[in-house]
């Protein structure tokens, strides 16, 4: 046996709202019609009530039998849904409220017309593209830039000495405190043997590791074969941070704002070494001088630089 599917009818807007107006017609006379045979009959049993069965007989309301009054205030009532009916239909029904919608319309389309040419008037329309066009222009060139604000971050001796086989040459636990403070949360570049000298992964930074070494894994850490690909990978932070080492260094001087440099007050055997800062270029900005004490052998001073434009 083959079931029958049951087809929705799909009904035009249009013609279900003129199906709708004409249902509420019927209805409204059908209510009409029902009222002036309740009117018929409630007149008569009035009139029969009073003159057969004299009841109220000596009941007058303005000289009228009250009868007679209560038939005549039905018949206003009637008159009532009698006009609203028929006459409110005919001269404010539907035709009438569109009219009435069609001049609320074409009023407000004025009002916006005249408010368009004061806008207009303010602010050219040409003018107004333009600046749409240079601010979307402006958000995909933002888009593609590297970070706002690149920083190399470093502790160097004063013959520019970083470190020897991979290691520092000294221990200054505020400044480690200071690296850690200044890096946490941001993005950390650096060379192979830098990262090979953690003991594991920073917390709170992501690494980004530059090689040649095309088949170099460096677990947990981003692998990339120049500075310009990890400059673009720390895109996402908007201050990623140059750790070293000397290589690495002598490549960012070219694309850093900022040098923290930690300057330990000494000189020091070392196989690595910082990049001589050319001041022509570079401004010292911010100096903060550490004494020696039972924590720290040696003294050294906090160095902000920031590149001259």
């Amino acid at each position: 046996m083959f079931s029958k599917k049951k087809e929705k009818i799909q009904i035009d807007p249009l013609q279900r709202e003129l199906y709708e107006h004409a249902r509420k017609r019927v209805n409204q006379k059908k209510g009409l019609f029902r009222h002036f045979i309740v009117f018929l009959v409630g007149s008569v049993f009035f009139v029969i009530l009073n003159l057969l069965f004299g009841f109220g007989k000596h009941i007058t309301f303005f000289g009228a039998d009250w009868y007679i009054v209560a038939i005549l205030i039905w018949v206003f009532l009637l008159l009532i849904h009698l006009a609203n009916v028929w006459l409110f239909h005919s001269f404010m029904g539907r035709e009438w409220t569109d009219r009435q919608m069609e001049r609320l319309i074409a009023k407000q389309k004025a009002e916006i017309e005249l408010i368009q040419k004061d806008v207009e008037l303010m602010y050219p329309k040409t003018d107004l593209m333009k600046k749409k066009e240079e601010f979307i222009q402006s958000k995909k060139e933002e888009e593609l830039k590297l970070p706002k604000k690149i920083t190399m971050i470093a502790a160097a001796a004063e013959n520019n000495a970083l470190g020897k086989e991979n290691d520092l040459v000294w221990h200054l636990p505020d400044d480690f405190k200071r690296f850690k403070q200044l890096t946490s949360g941001h993005y950390i570049i650096m060379g192979r043997k830098t990262f090979e000298s953690f003991p594991k992964l920073l917390p709170n930074r992501t690494h980004v590791v530059i090689t040649r070494n095309q088949d170099y894994k460096a677990g947990g850490a981003i692998v990339v074969d120049s500075i310009d690909k990890a400059l673009q990978a720390a895109s996402p932070d908007k201050s990623p941070f140059i750790i070293g080492g000397g290589e690495i260094y002598t490549m960012g001087l070219d694309y850093a704002d900022y040098i923290e440099l930690t300057r330990v007050h000494g000189e020091f055997e070392a196989d690595t070494f910082f990049p001589e800062i050319d001041l022509s270029k570079w401004e010292l900005v911010k100096e903060e001088f550490h004494d020696t004490d039972e924590m720290h052998k040696y003294p050294f001073t906090y160095l902000t630089y920031k590149k001259r434009t």
